[in-house]
């Protein structure tokens, strides 16, 4: 039995070590080629592929290039722009399908690959398991004539820049603020200043340097201390802090203290129920979201919708449910009346848009409720193993969930994207809480 491809976010891996190598990409393009080929009788096939700054996008840009092409596929080039632009360029490109090149918030020497559908949206598991079947089945190439052409397309990111200043209220203008934006010397990296100054902000660039190898690096959303020092030197207002992708978001108050994507949801969640327009007052958000947030919305007669951990998952239940509002505690934050995906861009913006309408520090605004404290453990293991279905890990997780039982929460996952199991507790008994969390990693632990 071969192993599954996509995990939670597409396919994602060490660059050049099996399965994220060039001649997988090219299988994959060829394989989600055939997959999304029109059947309306055009004769004209599109994809557009983005990307960020990662050495490795080149090479997976090409090969991937090569495999749609060989589909009859015509492929638009797009050069780094955010996630976000990619699931919207589908659509407005009339693309049938849409190619992120990213490993997000991961160390340079990773890289991924995400699929959008014609309509913008990331795929379904039905999708890509057909997709996966297909790749390893092999597909019918097109003939020599119809073999797909590819190009540059030079205005994508300006395109992707005007949808989100086109988010702000008509009039609106963020003159006199000063806002500090960390890139991470990612995909966004010319965007997001872009996008801030012509809105009128004066605006305090970091992580805008990108060489191949310092996305992510000790800056953007997961590294958020030199975002934090930089709005506190500068008397900034306040900071965004983004990924490697600028799909997810940590906002930074003027004070240096940052707000993860619970605290930016709870806000927008209780803007948009004042103003009538979240949809069947209700919020969709991941397991890992904190008791705090839900404590929050049940106070204002809101409701949490949780699902599996990932983007993906979140704006599919938003869509079965008709809800306009999601996200994770990662700072993925969905806005579906503007966006098909995560944007952490837009995220800062609409932020940005609270503070002018408002007139409140970002330190107001940035901290809407109080957590319960929670702990994440991370334990790494060979992904030949399953730690999880060892009798002793079980044993641990069953005891934990039994001290916590009417004083908090265990939650227990395998990593989506790297190889590690995920311990998160939550717990107002912080004896309990360590002690839970320490049994169970100690049984993981040991098991691996």
């Amino acid at each position: 039995m071969r192993d599954k491809l996509f995990g939670t976010d597409g396919v994602r891996g060490r660059a050049n070590t099996e399965p994220m190598t060039a001649e997988m990409a090219l299988r994959l393009g060829a394989a989600a080629g055939r997959y999304f080929r029109r059947k309306d009788g055009g004769t004209e096939h599109r994809v557009v592929i983005g990307k960020d700054t990662r050495l490795s996008g080149y090479m997976f840009e090409n090969a991937l290039t090569a495999g749609f092409t060989s589909t009859g596929m015509n492929v638009l080039l797009l050069s780094p722009v955010p996630t976000p632009a990619v699931g919207m360029l589908t659509t407005s490109m009339r693309a049938d399908v849409g190619v992120m090149i990213s490993a997000s918030h991961n160390a340079a020497e990773d890289n991924g690959i995400k699929f959008f559908g014609p309509d913008g949206f990331k795929l379904s598991d039905e999708v890509e398991i057909e997709i996966e079947r297909m790749m390893h089945e092999g597909v019918e190439l097109a003939q020599a004539r119809n073999i797909g052409r590819a190009k540059h397309i030079y205005d994508g990111r300006y395109r992707y820049n005007e949808r989100v200043k086109g988010s702000l209220p008509r009039g609106m203008t963020l003159a006199g603020l000063k806002v500090v934006v960390d890139c991470a010397n990612g995909a966004a990296y010319r965007t997001a200043p872009e996008v801030l100054w012509e809105l009128g902000a004066d605006v305090v660039p970091i992580g805008t340097s990108p060489n191949g190898f310092n996305i992510n690096e000790k800056c953007g959303s997961t590294s958020p201390d030199a975002a934090a020092a930089a709005v506190v030197a500068h008397g900034a207002d306040m900071g965004i802090c983004l990924d490697g992708d600028a799909d997810r978001v940590m906002i930074i108050d003027e004070t240096g203290r940052v707000a993860d994507g619970d605290q930016i949801m709870a806000l927008f969640a209780s803007r948009w129920a004042e103003a009538g327009r979240l949809n069947d007052g209700t919020l969709v958000a991941t397991v890992m979201s904190n008791l705090g947030l839900e404590r929050f919305l049940q106070e204002r007669g809101l409701r949490l919708e949780r699902t599996a951990v990932g983007d993906r998952y979140v704006v599919e239940a938003m869509r079965r449910g008709g809800w306009n509002l999601g996200g994770e505690q990662s700072g993925h934050i969905v806005m579906t009346d503007y966006a098909t995906t995560g944007d952490g861009l837009l995220a800062g913006v609409q932020f940005l848009a609270a503070m002018v309408e408002t007139g409140l520090p970002a330190s107001s605004l940035a901290q809407q409720f109080k957590t319960v404290p929670q702990r994440l453990e991370n334990v790494r293991y060979s992904p030949e193993m399953a730690p999880l279905d060892n009798a002793d890990v079980q044993a641990a997780i069953a005891a934990s969930e039994a001290e916590l039982n009417g004083n908090g929460r265990l939650l227990i996952r395998k990593s989506g994207t790297e190889p590690l199991i995920r311990v998160m507790g939550e717990s107002e008994d912080a004896a309990r809480l360590d002690s839970a969390i320490a049994r169970v990693v100690a049984a993981v632990q040991g098991a691996v």
